[in-house]
C-alpha cells in the first residue's frame, strides 16, 4: 500500500470518529433534555462501542459486523425490559451502516448477504421494541425507527454500488494484466523463434564445415549452444504466460530507441531530458521493449495529467544485477493528478515488470511532481 493510500485512510478513519463523537454529543444532549442524562449511559455506551468496532473494522469486517449487530440486538432488548429510549439511537445506526455497508461492499457474496439480513433484523427488532414511555415521546420513538430504516437501506445500496464499481475495477485491471502477459508472451515467442531459426542455420552449416574442416565444428556448436541457452531462457519466461489459446499477430521487430521516443515527446509536451548509461551491454528484448513501454506509459500520463510540468528526467542506469529506469517530472501536486495515480496502464507496466521478475512504483517525488521507478533483472531470473 502506498503512502498516499495510507495518508488517505487515515484521514477518512479520523473523519469518521468525528462524525460519531458528533452524533453521540447530539444524541447525549437530546436524551439529557427529555428523558435525563443517566437514561442514556446504557445506550451511549453501546454506541461507543459500536462506532470503535466501525473505526477498526477492516481488520476482521465479518466479526466487527457480527459484534457490532450482537451489542445493537442486546441494546434494544435492554431498552425493551428497562424502559429506556428507543435504541438504536443515532450513533449506533450510524455505526452499523457503516458496518453493514463495509460487510456488503468487501466481503464474500454469502457472509455479505447474511450480515445485510442481520442488519434488516436489527431494524424490524427495533420497529417492534419501539414504543412510547411517556407522553410526548411517540413522534420521538418513529423517529428513531425511521432513521434506522433509512440508514439500513443507505448501507446495502451505497455497499451494493460501491462492490459494483470495485468489480468493474477488477475485472478491468485484470484485463489489462492478461493482455499485457498474452502480448509478452508474443514478443518471447518471437524471440525463441528467431534463436532457434539461428539455431537450425547453424546445425546445417556445421554438417557442411564437418566435411571440409572437421576442426571447425567446435565453433559451430559453441554458437549453437549459446542460441540454445538464450531460448530456454526466454521460454522459462514464456511458460505460465501464455493463458489463451487464440493465435494473435506477431509483435513487432522492436520498439523504437528512446531518443526517438523523447524527441517526438518534446515537440507536444514540456522538455524532457534523458540520461542513459555510457556503456551498455546487451539487453535481452523483452527488457529492452519494457524499458520503452515503461518511459511512453510515463511520459504519456506526463502529457495528460501534469500539463503544468516545465521539465521531465528520464534516466536509465544499469548494473550487473539489472536496470533501473526512472521518469520525474516537476508539476505541482494536484487532485487531477493524485486521481490517476493507479491507472490501467501502470497496471499493465507493473504486470509486464514483475513478470520479469522486477518491481515498479508510482508515486510522489520527495521534491516534486511524479516519479515512476522500475527495476528490471538482466540476468536469467525466474518469472512469476
Amino acid at each position: 500500500m502506498s503512502i498516499c493510500h495510507r495518508l488517505f485512510r487515515a484521514a477518512a478513519t479520523a473523519g469518521l470518529a468525528v462524525v460519531f463523537l458528533a452524533a453521540i454529543g447530539i444524541e447525549a444532549a437530546a436524551i439529557a433534555q427529555t428523558w435525563g442524562v443517566r437514561y442514556w449511559l446504557a445506550g451511549g455506551s453501546a454506541a461507543v462501542v459500536v462506532c470503535v468496532l466501525a473505526l477498526v473494522r477492516r481488520r476482521q469486517r465479518a466479526w466487527a459486523a457480527i459484534a457490532g449487530l450482537g451489542i445493537a440486538g442486546l441494546a434494544i432488548a435492554g431498552a425493551r425490559l428497562f424502559h429506556l429510549p428507543t435504541e438504536p439511537g443515532p450513533a449506533m445506526a450510524l455505526a452499523l451502516a457503516v458496518l453493514v455497508g463495509s460487510a456488503v461492499r468487501a466481503l464474500p457474496p454469502v457472509p455479505a448477504g447474511v450480515l445485510a439480513a442481520g442488519g434488516l433484523a436489527v431494524v424490524g427488532g427495533a420497529c417492534l421494541a419501539a414504543r412510547p414511555h411517556a407522553s410526548g415521546t411517540t413522534s420521538g420513538a418513529s423517529g428513531v425507527v425511521l432513521m434506522n430504516v433509512v440508514a439500513w437501506l443507505g448501507a446495502v445500496t451505497a455497499g451494493l454500488a460501491l462492490r459494483l464499481l470495485d468489480d468493474r475495477a477488477a475485472a478491468t485491471a485484470e484485463k489489462v494484466r492478461r493482455d499485457e502477459r498474452l502480448e509478452l508472451a508474443r514478443e518471447l515467442h518471437d524471440v525463441v523463434a528467431h534463436h532457434i531459426t539461428g539455431m537450425l542455420i547453424q546445425a546445417q552449416a556445421a554438417h557442411v564445415v564437418a566435411r571440409k574442416d572437421p576442426g571447425q565444428v567446435a565453433e559451430s556448436l559453441t554458437g549453437i549452444e549459446a542460441a540454445g541457452t538464450e531460448a530456454m531462457r526466454a521460454m522459462r519466461r514464456v511458460v505460465g504466460l501464455l493463458r489463451d489459446a487464440e493465435d494473435a499477430p506477431p509483435a513487432s521487430a522492436g520498439p523504437e530507441q528512446l531518443g526517438v521516443l523523447v524527441e517526438r515527446f518534446n515537440r507536444q509536451g514540456p522538455p524532457v531530458r534523458l540520461r542513459m548509461p555510457e556503456q551498455r551491454t546487451a539487453w535481452p528484448p523483452e527488457v529492452t521493449s519494457t524499458v520503452y513501454r515503461i518511459v511512453r506509459e510515463a511520459l504519456t500520463n506526463v502529457a495528460r495529467h501534469a500539463p503544468h510540468a516545465h521539465g521531465v528526467t528520464v534516466t536509465v542506469d544499469q548494473n550487473p544485477a539489472g536496470v533501473r529506469v526512472e521518469v520525474v517530472d516537476d508539476a505541482p501536486p494536484g487532485p487531477a493528478r493524485a486521481a490517476h495515480r493507479g491507472g490501467y496502464g501502470l497496471v499493465g507496466m507493473r504486470e509486464r515488470v514483475e513478470t520479469l521478475g522486477g518491481s515498479l512504483a508510482a508515486g510522489p517525488h520527495p521534491d516534486a511532481g511524479w516519479s515512476v521507478l522500475a527495476t528490471l533483472p538482466i540476468n536469467e531470473g525466474r518469472p512469476r
